[in-house]
């Protein structure tokens, strides 16, 4: 079974696939190499016998500190990933405690010990399945046999889970026990010092998702998330004697064309776009839908042209910067305008958070990962997030005066142009020309008779003929899977 579920995610791992069997585990990989090329093939062994074996999707950002910690002796390779394997060896499960940034890694050792843990935003993919007395893990819904996929769940972020204990919490969601750091006047401006950190921890962020022997580019919407992160990474890049490539798609005309080629001028980058049809984009959306393993037509609009400009950098680089996670760390979707009580705000943004990886998080990675590169989201690189929710709520709500977004615009005020830095929020969809182009072909394709007998297959129910439409094409894709289980869906504002 192991090895028909890794061959359904050759997509995940062009550079090749490895599996180690143990006697009550069994652990397989399709691998993208990126720190380590040479020597970092999962399954990755490790520990003094080398008898620890790992595999897994992410990266841990503070792999540098635990080698220095632990010795660097004790390594064997460049990986990132092996930092996990020592830290397991001395600590077992609670290992997962110590790592920080994105993950979703599987340990085993020829002890008979054995996890699985997933990053507390859940920003690596993992779902997990009983089958008998066996328990299956993968970061794909369509790595399950189809007779397993009503019992496929998503694995909680924050978790860990060991057969002798069970699943267990390892750390809390960043926001939920807020240490608010606010002025006795949260309504007036923030103190000079806080869009400071805000600035100097996003610019370390991006720092940490460049750090690679590989080529790194951004997809560059010409909105102001992706264009901050832009502007950084091009500092960066000069600084290190190279040109930062960026990357922008759209219909002729579309928005976010025009936007980014004024970021991609204004920051020196080496800029390519490219220009689609609406019919490409309507002859696309089976392959999203079945690789994104989502009908909520929100994420298939933004997954739509993700995929178009997924495709164009994966022919140039292996890495890409998004700017995933902005809006719903500062609040910039416009639905979030409606509050004028900050707590109330800060609740609502926590619940986003918390749903991303089944959301928003989702689409990110499918599309990417489909077309053999790997996203890295420094919005939500875990100093960034801890931060932003520390912040009074207050900062963050939309004023006469204070636009969407306005303390992390602020803070980068300088960087960009003006017109760029205090552009209107566009959804991905939107500012591409997407929504129109979609919503108005799939709701031709699905009878007003048919939806009045279809659309309660899911509570809530499906809300339009578009998402019936997409619902079909999921259904068809992923034979068997629980949808009420397993997708996310964007709540009516």
């Amino acid at each position: 079974m192991g090895s028909r579920m890794v061959e359904r995610l050759v997509h995940r791992g062009p550079h090749g696939s490895g599996h180690k069997e143990l006697d009550e585990a069994w652990l397989g990989n399709r691998y993208l190499s990126i720190v380590d090329p040479q020597a970092g093939d999962q399954p990755l062994s490790g520990g003094a016998n080398r008898d620890i074996w790992l595999v897994g999707d992410g990266m841990i950002h503070n792999h540098r500190r635990i080698r220095a910690e632990l010795g660097d002796e004790r390594f064997y390779t460049d990986s990132d990933l092996e930092a996990a394997i020592v830290l397991f060896e001395d600590h077992g499960p609670a290992a997962f405690e110590r790592l920080w940034g994105p993950f979703a890694l599987a340990i085993a050792d020829t002890r008979g010990r054995f996890a699985v843990g997933r990053d507390v935003l859940g920003l690596s993919p993992l779902y997990w399945a009983k089958a008998g007395d066996s328990v299956l893990f993968a970061s794909e819904l369509k790595a399950f046999d189809k007779s397993l996929r009503t019992h496929v769940e998503p694995f909680p972020p924050g978790h860990v889970w060991t057969p002798e204990r069970g699943l267990e919490a390892f750390r809390e969601f960043p926001g939920a026990s807020p240490v608010l750091l606010q002025s006795r006047a949260p309504h007036e401006d923030p103190p000079e010092w806080i869009f400071d950190a805000v600035r100097e921890t996003l610019i370390r962020a991006v720092e940490r998702s460049v750090t690679s022997r590989q080529s790194v580019g951004v997809l560059l919407s010409g909105g102001v998330d992706s264009s901050i992160i832009t502007a950084i990474a091009a500092r960066h890049s000069a600084n290190a004697g190279r040109r930062l490539k960026t990357f922008a798609v759209g219909l002729a005309g579309s928005g976010d064309l025009l936007a980014a080629r004024s970021v991609a001028e204004h920051c020196g980058t080496d800029h390519r776009e490219l220009v689609y049809t609406a019919e490409d984009a309507i002859e696309v959306v089976p392959e999203v839908i079945a690789g994104l393993e989502s009908f909520d037509p929100t994420l298939v609009h933004s997954a739509v042209p993700n995929y178009f400009v997924s495709r164009l950098a994966a022919r140039h680089v292996k890495i890409v910067l998004v700017g995933e996670g902005a809006d719903e760390l500062f609040a910039g979707y416009t639905h979030y305008g409606r509050h004028d009580v900050g707590e109330e705000l800060h609740a609502e943004l926590l619940e986003t958070l918390k749903g991303m990886h089944i959301g928003g998080l989702q689409r990110v990675d499918r599309v990417a990962g489909a077309l053999g590169v790997e996203p890295r989201l420094p919005f939500l690189d875990l100093d960034m997030v801890e931060l932003a929710m520390a912040l009074a709520p207050e900062w963050k709500l939309v004023t006469g005066d204070r636009p969407a977004k306005w303390l992390l615009r602020r803070a980068f005020d300088g960087w960009l142009p003006d017109e760029v830095l205090w552009r209107r929020k566009e959804q991905f969809g939107e500012g591409t020309g997407m929504n129109t182009v979609l919503c108005d072909h799939f709701e031709d394709t699905v009878a007003p008779e048919d939806f009045d007998a279809e659309a309660d297959v899911l509570q809530p129910r499906l809300r339009t003929l578009e998402e019936l439409a997409y619902y079909r094409i999921f259904a068809a894709s992923l034979p068997g899977v629980d949808a009420q289980a397993t997708v996310g869906r964007f709540v009516d504002a």
